[in-house]
């Protein structure tokens, strides 16, 4: 399918003189977007004239979200195109420069129809270049679940090549359906972009994928690997192989016709008995309160100035301030109590810092469950498990309950407010020792609120089980364990040490210790 006509086909502007329009750096961006249409044609990308590609002018005397944008057009040969045929837009994607129309048989010149969509990742990530490709293995990985919403790789090298994740973790890319007009995929795009803050790629079903990065250079990197991991996960597929968990087991027979996220694998995390899964809340479930609101958060608390100043110019730290002014925008917006504002880049790194420190101080005293305080804080406690300043802790039968249901093949999953970062070092580093070779994949905030129901019926549709009532969930708040039997969980109630009461016949089963289940 080729990107067809789009909303930008308005009045040339006039915001960008002609002589800036007719100089260097915008000449170089437009070669540049060509070249890269060739180089993607020959990878069978942009085949058809379908796909598209979208670059920032490279211009350091203009703020990256201010500078003018290049983009392809619609319908054209991709391989054969020149720096003649590329749209130049303003930063807001009005039109300043349209090509001019060839003779036939080449079409009139159409601006794409994926610019809306781009433009998306322009404003909401902060990107410097968006690319779009129809490459047939983001369009088959789709079509393993037709019912997910999300792809899950881990353990694999290239997943090193994503922006803000190792080899251990996990990589998740959001899934949208497809629609007949790409120009209505804008919304959703838009909502999968607003619920994945850590994603640079949303997969369309039976389409393609969007890429983008904070250059050229790191969009086609990103896009690459992107490619790479999707094309090694069809031919596990056809091998045979899970990739979704660390082990790379094989798939059951019996199962994969259904979908590769469901399947069973030996070494622990494949489905058995009658509850094929087991998700597990942490903070009064796996591990006392205490620990948390002791240790933990006073730990973050206590180094988010030390941790802000010594990293503020890397990529993460950047990523975490992005998200977090965005929260305290909305925050200020709605009369957060504690939110105050934070100055712009200008005034300099110690106001910006003293500003960020003041709301991640009201954040972590409210105990708020939202995304951007808990992706900051793991990238804290990171910190302090590395320098051995923190050690996991998790109460006594929780080891010996997660081994047994490992070697009954029931996989175990962890589902907490905190970012799965932080889930991964507080299993990966306990007094018991690593207990992440028991788990078989982690959920956090981007799922969802607890306490909705929506977001445990993510869930099961991420773990692919044939009913929501396969999946036994552990908490020790009422409230979570009301939306998940909502939607279809077996839930028992967490009874430990520090935990809140719960209501009079709140009608769940408890337990005091894993050994009772």
């Amino acid at each position: 399918m080729a990107c067809g006509g789009c909303s930008c086909e308005a009045a040339v502007g006039a915001t960008a003189s002609e002589a800036y329009l007719e100089g260097e750096p915008v000449r170089e961006a437009r070669e540049l977007v060509a070249e890269l249409c060739r180089h993607f044609y020959a990878q069978g990308w942009v085949t058809g004239t379908g796909g598209s590609i979208t670059v920032k002018v490279n211009d350091p005397a203009m703020p990256l979200a201010d500078r003018l944008i290049v983009m392809s057009p619609s319908g054209v040969q991709k391989e054969r195109m020149v720096a003649e045929d590329m749209y130049v837009m303003a930063a807001d994607g009005k039109v300043l420069s349209a090509p001019v129309a060839k003779p036939w048989p080449n079409k009139p010149p159409k601006c794409t129809d994926c610019a809306p969509l781009f433009m998306k990742a322009y404003l909401m990530r902060g990107a410097g270049a968006v690319i779009h490709s129809h490459g047939i293995e983001t369009c088959i990985a789709t079509m393993l679940n037709p019912g997910a919403k999300e792809f899950r790789v881990t353990h694999m090298e290239m997943i090193k090549g994503i922006k803000g994740h190792g080899y251990r973790d996990e990589l998740v890319i959001p899934i949208i359906e497809n629609t007949p007009y790409e120009y209505e995929l804008t919304d959703s795009l838009s909502e999968a972009i607003a619920a994945y803050p850590k994603a640079t790629a949303v997969l369309v079903r039976n389409h393609g994928i969007y890429v983008w990065g904070d250059s050229w250079i790191n969009a086609k990197t990103q896009a690459e690997c992107y490619h790479y991991l999707l094309d090694a996960c069809i031919k596990l597929y056809q091998l045979g192989i899970d990739w979704t968990t660390p082990e790379h087991g094989p798939i059951n027979n019996a199962k994969r016709q259904r979908s590769i996220l469901s399947s069973e694998i030996p070494n622990g995390c494949h489905a058995a008995d009658s509850s094929k899964c087991v998700v597990l809340d942490i903070e009064g479930t796996t591990t006392p309160i205490s620990f948390v609101t002791d240790v933990m958060f006073p730990y973050a608390r206590d180094n988010v100035r030390k941790h802000l100043t010594s990293t503020f110019d890397s990529e993460e730290t950047k990523d975490d301030i992005k998200l977090l002014r965005i929260q305290i925008e909305d925050d200020l917006r709605n009369g957060i109590s504690g939110a105050v504002p934070v100055p712009p880049d200008e005034a300099g790194k110690e106001e910006v810092i003293n500003s960020l420190v003041a709301n991640v101080e009201s954040m972590i005293k409210a105990d708020r469950k939202i995304t951007p305080l808990k992706q900051l804080q793991g990238h804290i406690w990171r910190t302090g498990f590395e320098k051995k300043e923190l050690q996991g802790v998790v109460f006594e039968d929780v080891p010996v309950a997660l081994k047994n249901w490992h070697a009954s093949g029931i996989k175990v999953y962890i589902y907490s407010s905190g970012s799965r970062e932080a889930q991964r070092l507080l299993f990966g580093n306990t007094t018991y020792g690593d207990l992440r070779k028991f788990l078989c994949g982690y959920f956090d905030t981007t799922t969802g609120n607890k306490r909705e129901t929506r977001s445990y019926f993510e869930i099961s549709q991420s773990l692919g089980v044939d009913s929501p009532s396969q999946i036994l969930f552990i908490t020790d708040v009422f409230q979570e364990a009301v939306a998940a039997k909502n939607a279809g969980f077996e839930v028992i109630i967490s009874i430990r040490p520090g935990n809140a009461p719960l209501p009079d016949n709140h009608g769940f089963r408890t337990i005091k210790s894993f050994s009772e289940i």
